[in-house]
């Protein structure tokens, strides 16, 4: 049985460890969402981990609606970042970016544009009368063909920028899991209706992405059980079954799954989790994450339900998480207070063991 800290082929990419760091959105790029150097330290700081999944990154103007959120559809931004990955590989670590359109959940205040979704129904928020997201337009067949130009041409940017692969973001709610959920999506052309339609987008999307960067270096993202900023689905399995059948059969990479808990901590669900049958149906590596400590998370890969672990917060604390796990050090408690805030402070200060015990 594989122990975290043994390698792992995730596709072309061979990770030291089974430790991942999952996607965080940090907001420390410009208001024209171009990279900054602060995040240079920041990725170079984690390159520990097995894999570096980027934050969130947009594929267009149309798709990013999140100030301060880093693009890749620019030239300005696809040049900010090569001196992060540059940084990643220097320090021996590998990153693959996350490719990211928002669809419903894009603010028009942040794009300038209406919002895109595969209906015509506003995201809920949790304070009603301040809601920043508004009514989506519908999105054509012209719509889905530009988007799928735009996840093509981000990938070839990524890939230009020098990171080692890219994840397609199809989970929490965003624009793919908005045509994957029947709670969302109210068509009824071929991007609407049975799950084999609602998977549509996603496998269209996997094959243009595949075409520029090879399967071998493309990940997908899924979040499939519970509700997700008001996505859900009457039957997730239906969909989501399928949906990883048919993402096995083009031979990404890796799939990771966010799966919500009822005790969760970053959202909760009394939905069960689908990660079992998803197992039995993904012959690939399987990366599983949401609230692990490392006695499950070894568990996990011990029972064979996982190939790997990503984690999100605790690397957001602790740089050196890895070595931290390895030699049982104690773990820095993250600030929540500074997930978002601009600036070095809870972003690059957090302190590696050497410096915790000088």
């Amino acid at each position: 049985m594989p122990s975290l800290f043994d390698p792992i082929a995730l596709g072309a990419i061979h990770a030291p460890n089974r430790i991942i760091m999952a996607p965080l959105t940090r907001t420390r790029a410009t208001e024209g969402h171009v990279p900054t150097e602060l995040m240079i330290e920041y990725y170079r700081q984690r390159a520990g981990a097995g894999l570096i999944i980027s934050e969130a990154t947009g594929i267009s103007r149309q798709g990013l609606g999140w100030p301060s959120a880093p693009g890749l559809w620019l030239d300005s931004q696809v040049e900010a970042w090569k001196p992060v990955t540059e940084a990643v590989h220097r320090a021996g670590g590998r990153i693959v970016a996350q490719l990211w359109h928002m669809g419903r959940l894009a603010r028009p205040d942040v794009s300038g544009l209406q919002s895109l979704s595969s209906s015509a129904k506003r995201a809920p928020y949790a304070v009603p009368e301040k809601n920043p997201y508004d009514v989506p337009r519908p999105a054509t067949l012209d719509d889905i063909r530009q988007t799928l130009d735009d996840y093509a041409a981000a990938t070839r940017n990524a890939l230009a920028a020098g990171f080692d692969g890219v994840q397609i973001h199809a989970a929490n709610g965003y624009f793919i899991d908005q045509f994957l959920r029947d709670g969302v999506n109210d068509r009824d052309d071929d991007y609407g209706g049975p799950p084999e339609n609602r998977i549509r987008l996603l496998r269209e999307v996997t094959e243009r992405v595949i075409a520029e960067a090879g399967a071998d270096r493309t990940a997908v993202r899924l979040s499939p059980n519970g509700d997700s900023q008001g996505a859900d689905d009457s039957n997730a399995e239906a969909v989501f079954i399928p949906a990883v059948r048919a993402l096995d059969a083009l031979g990404i990479a890796f799939l990771e799954l966010r799966e919500q808990s009822p005790d969760g901590t970053f959202g909760s669900t009394d939905v069960p989790k689908l990660s079992p049958k998803i197992r039995a149906a993904f012959a690939r590596p399987l990366v599983l994450n949401q609230d692990y400590s490392l006695a499950a998370a070894q568990a996990d890969l011990d029972s064979g339900l996982a190939d790997a672990i990503s984690w999100g917060r605790l690397f957001i604390a602790n740089p050196d998480l890895v070595e931290r796990f390895r030699t049982g050090a104690p773990l820095n408690e993250p600030n929540p207070k500074t997930f978002y805030k601009p600036g070095p402070e809870g972003y690059i200060d957090y302190p590696a063991l050497e410096m915790s015990a000088a």
